[in-house]
């Protein structure tokens, strides 16, 4: 019914209503689109890992922000709505830990970056080749929610999703915000190609003059695919260990927690006794010979929680594990902070090498920590809106490259959460770390939790060209390769250990020294498309013609 139709009577929330339920069913389709692009970007992630879902999903989400009718509030709501559906079922591990409001809450401040996404590309999507723009301001995007707040949250990130895809391979020439612009880059491609044969079907006369603009897409296509074939045989000779690299052995414990859950902190020394009997049980197998001398063994995050170097016995125990297996264990510990008080109990989380007879050496402090876990961004006023708040930790950032010698081979060392960040590995590898090792602590989250953060660590092995040693007290603990293929890993929440030959590479990778070039190119790319888009506003808006019939959408081609 039009509103001319509509009783003058008839009350203002009745015509409100109305009007409501005329829009969604007029843009039925559109929510429709966004929705299934939101689910088809999330199952592209572990534990379902169907990584071709993310090209389907930029697809989608290119069709209706490109379409004339969606406005740059419109294209901040179908964002936004693309977001809530991506991130609620990707991070429900949120509320094992503090609670189903704080999920809801991160979901919802992550799906503000696919808003604004949204709204910048409905901005650019007039400018010839708008693909191009389009994967520019996607790579911004991520750029900033792994950013702010907080130092940023860059789970979630398209890249992620691809280390059981054929596109890997890239990350070894621009990281992961290079994966993600070719996977975007591809699918918004995707979809102005068939935008443009569909109208060329539709309406061939408009065509007699000039052929449809197809090249384009179909060039960034093929650039994608040329990138992907000129990477993948040096990730794929790598993986092969053919290199003259030296080979050593190493070993990762898995010792388990009693129980999971958030007490998992007051059962430490259970944790430890637990490390120390599945190292003691490995130091039985190397001396039956059915296992091999490691020349270290990596213990995960947490796996010490009571600290060695103020507790003899918790000392004592690290030493006879050390001893039994005749090589330095890597420790994950919490060391109090010279300066904490009880009003501020501060610590480090630590990962400390620890030598059979003479004991703690070296050490890596965590340097990016996770707020409201590891420590509580404005305590006073987030106290008020959650009982777990003050759950959170008091832990200190260090302030090393994270790298430590472990007889004779530099390591580094990116704890459990540092993992998810660039720069955290970056500096290791570039610092002279020859093999990566990631000490991690999933007792209070879940399996899929699990496998999403070791995704990480097998894009670090490929970005990064480096064997990667991942210990979990509760798993996954895994041994990845620099192709990123697993060579050995445990199951969830059972103890266990790894004894796995790796390989000490000292190249680095075209990623590992321009990667962060390469990111400020691709968002500088956005960027400017978005001020071009701005400056030329008016001369668009007077170029705009009519839709007459269903004609599709102008602008969305190429």
């Amino acid at each position: 019914m039009a509103d001319a139709d509509v009783p003058d009577d008839d009350p203002e929330p009745r015509r409100f209503g109305r009007r409501l339920s005329a829009a969604l069913v007029d843009r039925l389709p559109q929510l429709g689109a966004v929705t299934a692009a939101g689910v088809l970007l999330c199952v592209s992630f572990p534990p379902v890992g169907w990584w071709f879902a993310a090209f389907g999903a930029a697809a989608l989400l290119g069709w209706v922000l490109t379409r004339e009718r969606t406005t740059l509030a419109g294209g901040f709501g179908y964002g936004y709505l693309f977001g809530l559906v991506f991130y609620l079922p990707l991070l429900p591990w949120i509320s094992a830990l503090v609670g189903a409001l704080p999920w809801i809450a991160l979901s919802a401040v992550e799906a503000l970056f696919c808003g604004a996404f949204g709204a910048a590309a409905v901005a650019v999507r007039r400018l010839p080749g708008w693909p191009l723009w389009f994967a520019g301001l996607w790579v911004t995007a991520e750029w900033l929610k792994s950013t702010i707040p907080f130092g940023g949250f860059p789970w979630g990130s398209v890249a992620y999703s691809q280390t059981d895809g054929p596109l890997l391979s890239m990350v070894r020439l621009g990281g992961a915000p290079l994966l993600s612009f070719a996977i975007v880059l591809a699918g918004f491609s995707l979809t102005a190609l068939v935008t443009e044969v569909v109208r060329w079907w539709r309406e061939p006369e408009r065509y007699a003059a000039r052929p449809p603009a197809v090249a384009l897409p179909g060039l960034a296509i093929t650039t994608v695919l040329l990138l992907t074939a000129v990477s993948w045989p040096s990730v794929r000779h790598s993986g092969l260990g053919v290199e003259d690299d030296p080979a050593i052995t190493v070993a990762a414990v898995q010792g388990n927690v009693p129980r999971l859950g958030l007490d998992f902190n007051a059962q430490r020394r259970a944790v430890l006794d637990n490390h120390v009997r599945e190292t003691m049980r490995l130091a039985e197998e190397v001396r039956a010979g059915r296992a091999a001398q490691p020349l270290f063994v990596v213990w995960p995050e947490n796996s010490s929680d009571i600290d060695p170097m103020a507790n003899e016995d918790a000392a004592e125990q690290i030493d006879r594990a050390a001893a039994a297996i005749g090589a330095p264990i890597l420790v994950g510990s919490l060391i109090v902070a010279p300066d904490a008080t009880p009003e501020n109990p501060a610590m480090t989380n630590s990962v400390v090498v620890w030598l059979p007879a003479t004991g703690p050496a070296d050490r890596h402090d965590k340097q990016i920590l996770q707020p409201f876990g590891e420590y509580l961004p404005w305590r006073s006023f987030f106290r008020l809106l959650s009982p777990h708040a003050d759950r959170a930790g008091y832990f200190v950032p260090g302030d090393d490259d994270g790298v430590v010698e472990v007889a004779g081979v530099p390591v580094g060392v990116a704890t459990c959460w540092e993992v998810i960040f660039d720069r955290a590995p970056r500096e290791a590898v570039r610092s002279g770390a020859q093999l990566l090792a990631v000490p991690t602590n999933n007792a209070t989250f879940n399996e899929a939790m699990s496998k999403q953060q070791l995704a990480f660590a097998r894009l670090r092995a490929v970005e990064h060209d480096r064997y990667v040693v991942v210990a979990g007290t509760t798993g996954i603990s895994a041994v990845i390769g620099p192709d990123g293929r697993e060579l050995a890993r445990t199951g969830f929440f059972e103890p266990g250990f790894l004894d796995t030959t790796v390989r000490l590479k000292a190249q680095l990778t075209t990623a590992t020294q321009w990667g962060p070039l390469v990111e400020g190119l691709l968002i500088a790319l956005g960027v400017g498309g978005l001020l071009v888009a701005i400056l030329q506003n008016g001369k668009f808006v007077r170029r705009r013609r009519p839709v007459t019939g269903d004609r599709g959408n102008d602008e969305g081609a190429l």
